[in-house]
């Protein structure tokens, strides 16, 4: 520790669920001192971010300024800022604007989608991991029915009324199951010239099976719940191109205007800022503490770390590990400010679930297998709990049981993300 400082000074790279955990646990910590830098303003709670791009919720129901969550910290600095360098032996973090020195340091920029090397497709096939992405899938499926409305040419209105989602996890589900419940019930009567109900969506998946991580047998019933909706689900497909026409599979194009990407993520790219050893996703490999190699007061958390669980595999990129890794960590280091020792991080593993669409879900928790309505209601409430802030959870709850009971879908704006008044 830097001698001529009175307090250990901690600087947090990202507000995602373990930065922001971390934060939280080391406020008001007396020999303590923290800077959380973002490049975003604001804390987003992404396993509901897939609500925003299907209209269920607006972005603001589901993010809390950094500030106002940390606002009763007083030994918290919120910093607005891209990180350009990490300076491990000098303990310094460089902003485009400052430089930060640290005492301990924690990494966690969370993940980005990835290609898989086919970078070109983004623009045809937008992943969903910002806000700003969810809002252009949002307009680009809602336009999608619009411009079919207006349309006569059947092969075009054809192509505006097929969704193809890439990538059978989570996130491709659940989205596949919101197109489902958007095209054959909330758009149903809506239209003059178009039966949204003859909507073709499909789920491609390269495995064999959807939600992978699930046992076979909740596997087999959210696919069975998947076509019950009208989803067409196509496994063992890798997808060899996507462009403005559709997607190919097989040699053969599947015509559809709209192509949303959930096959795949990628670690931030601050990870390669530390210039250590990577796994082969980008990953930046950490011991049981969670440190990086060689350095004691260095933590990489989250999507971004390579930390093995109790199997010995890496743990999977899910908002409760980041949580209990950002809450162990802040621990770690007040044992350490305060003399004692700290202790390795084991993860507790708190199950797994999946919505499929209203009413549908699977979850699994200790051998404990659920799916259907009762799996849906533990879905909701949990994602409730975790949402940051009393308003996010009452407003989001209050659209939830609006939507349940009648359908519809609060957040059905088409905007452009191009700010500038075209109508001069």
């Amino acid at each position: 520790m830097n001698s001529h400082m009175t307090s250990a000074h901690v600087v947090i790279v990202g507000a995602g669920f373990a930065g922001i955990n971390a934060a939280k646990k080391l406020g008001n910590k007396s020999g303590i001192r923290v800077t959380i830098i973002d490049k975003k303003n604001y804390h987003l709670f992404q396993p509901l971010l897939y609500q925003v791009a299907m209209a269920g919720l607006s972005p603001a129901e589901i993010s809390s300024p950094v500030r106002s969550i940390l606002v009763k910290y007083k030994n918290i600095d919120t910093v607005f800022g891209k990180v350009t360098n990490i300076n491990l032996s000098n303990q310094i973090v460089q902003t485009e604007f400052k430089q930060y020195e640290y005492d301990y340091l924690i990494l966690a920029c969370g993940a980005s989608h990835s290609y898989f090397g086919k970078n070109e497709w983004e623009n045809f096939a937008p992943g969903m991991k910002t806000i700003e992405q969810a809002t252009e899938i949002r307009r680009r499926v809602l336009t999608a029915f619009e411009l079919a409305e207006r349309e006569n040419d059947p092969q075009k209105i054809n192509s505006y009324l097929t969704f193809i989602v890439v990538g059978g996890g989570p996130t491709g589900v659940e989205i596949t199951g919101s197109l489902c419940e958007i095209a054959y019930f909330t758009l149903n009567n809506e239209f003059k010239n178009i039966d949204p109900k003859k909507t073709k969506i499909y789920l491609i998946e390269a495995g064999k099976k959807v939600l992978a991580n699930f046992s076979d047998s909740l596997t087999a019933k959210a696919l069975a719940d998947l076509n019950k909706i009208g989803a067409t689900v196509l496994l063992n497909s890798r997808v060899e191109n996507i462009t403005q026409e559709g997607v190919w599979l097989n040699g053969k194009l599947i015509p559809a205007a709209t192509v949303i990407w959930a096959a795949g993520v990628q670690p931030s790219e601050t990870g390669k800022l530390l210039g250590t050893e990577l796994d082969q996703l980008g990953r930046v490999l950490v011991d049981n503490y969670l440190n990086l190699k060689n350095y004691k007061n260095v933590f990489v958390l989250g999507d971004q770390a390579h930390a093995k669980g109790k199997n010995n595999l890496p743990l999977p990129g899910l908002a409760p590990v980041a949580i209990q890794q950002g809450i162990h960590t802040a621990k770690n280091i007040i044992q350490i400010v305060n003399g004692k020792s700290p202790s390795p991080f084991e993860y507790f593993d708190k199950g797994q679930m999946a919505t499929i669409g209203r009413g549908r879900a699977i979850t699994e928790f200790s051998g404990i297998k659920l799916s259907g309505k009762i799996a849906w209601l533990c879905w909701l409430v949990v994602h409730i709990l975790y949402l940051i802030g009393f308003r996010n959870k009452f407003f989001v709850f209050c659209q939830w049981t609006w939507s349940y009971i009648t359908f519809g879908r609060g957040a059905r704006l088409i905007t452009n993300q191009n700010w500038k008044n075209n109508d001069s």
